[in-house]
């Protein structure tokens, strides 16, 4: 059987469990692939908040159109096949159902991945439907897939902001303001910047609670509270990056920056329960960030290979700062089963995980 965990898409802290039989046969070109971990993180509450806006539902359709799977980012292994060139044993990352089975269409099989060319699949974004095959992946390192299913999609998202941003010229600002400065896509953003060191300062906005935290990262230049938010000055050309999504916070920094907030975007909803949209708010309107829009871009600007090798060596500036011995960034956490997953989907729903932990699931 094919175990499913699903949520109401309404309303993203309740959930229920379902099945259904596994295919007895494959047709001509299908292979089935067991799902063996998965991070989840608030990155994944952006999902099913914008699951409906951004079609990310229609990935994992589900036997009732009020639950929706949440996409997840992990590893499987091909346990049936009838694809040339996808063997049975082989490993893949990418992006699956919260299931402990998917069958996937690969087309353009390579020796570095596959697409998933099931029909629904086809008009969605095509960075969400690559496989790629760990043994040529330059990131996979077999000991780190735990940290590469947690931090992969996340740093994707930060590599690809930050790039965004600079290609704009950062909108003539001087400093990004980045809400929910504990969250692990703002803090590979931040990352990003302080790599670039160009004299744009990344400045951290957090919860009292967080500040430690977020001070001992060290990519910042200057970490606030968001009580904190009116000692900044008023003058600084500006751009916020939302990845809070609480609207309350975000009309506060419209409000006191005005004119000279020179960009505004929406990454991430770390407080999915406080989204109200609508409200008018002074200086530039929101703009919600499409990770996906802008590799689309850089592979073509760059080419795909030189994409990758610059987003590979940026995970890898990235990742001995998180690995670093002596003051780690991230503690992995791994739950196994029905009960854990459900703990712990509660867990990040309700904004009860601590910053410097990473959750990884497993179904057995």
């Amino acid at each position: 059987m094919i175990e499913h965990f699903t949520v109401l898409r309404v309303d993203p802290s309740q959930h229920r469990w379902s099945q259904t039989s596994l295919p007895e046969t494959l047709a001509q070109g299908e292979a089935l692939l067991k799902i063996d971990l998965f991070s989840f993180t608030a990155n994944n509450i952006t999902y099913a908040v914008f699951g409906e806006k951004m079609r990310y539902w229609d990935f994992f359709p589900t036997d009732d159109a009020a639950y929706g799977s949440i996409p997840v980012w992990g590893f499987a292994s091909v346990v049936n096949s009838n694809v040339e060139g996808v063997a049975v044993g082989e490993r893949f990352y990418g992006y699956f159902p919260m299931s402990t089975h998917l069958v996937v269409k690969p087309v353009r099989v390579n020796e570095y991945s596959f697409v998933d060319a099931a029909s629904h699949r086809t008009e969605l974004p095509a960075i969400y439907n690559q496989y790629l095959r760990t043994t040529s992946d330059s990131i996979y390192r077999a000991d780190r897939e735990a940290e590469i299913a947690i931090l992969r999609p996340l740093f994707a998202t930060s590599f690809l902001l930050e790039d965004f941003l600079a290609d704009n010229g950062f909108y003539g600002a001087s400093q990004v303001i980045l809400s929910s400065a504990s969250s692990k896509t703002a803090y590979g953003t931040a990352a990003c910047l302080s790599a670039r060191n160009n004299g744009v300062l990344p400045v951290g906005l957090t919860s009292t609670s967080n500040v430690d935290f977020v001070k001992s990262l060290g990519c910042y230049s200057k970490v606030v509270t968001y009580d904190e938010l009116a000692s900044l000055d008023r003058n600084t050309k500006t751009v916020y990056c939302d990845f809070a999504g609480n609207s309350a916070l975000r009309a506060k920094v419209h409000e006191h920056f005005g004119g000279s907030l020179t960009y505004s975007c929406a990454i991430g909803v770390t407080h999915w329960d406080q989204q109200v949209g609508g409200q008018q708010l002074p200086g530039p309107r929101p703009v919600f960030f499409f990770a996906p829009s802008q590799a689309k871009k850089r592979a073509t600007d760059w080419g795909l290979i030189e994409f990758q090798s610059k987003l590979s060596q940026a995970w890898e500036r990235f990742m001995a700062q998180v690995s670093n011995a002596e003051a780690p960034w991230l503690r992995v956490t791994t739950s196994t089963g029905p009960d854990a997953i459900a703990r712990v989907v509660s867990e990040v729903v309700q904004g009860k995980v601590a910053p410097d932990v990473g959750h990884v699931l497993r179904f057995k």
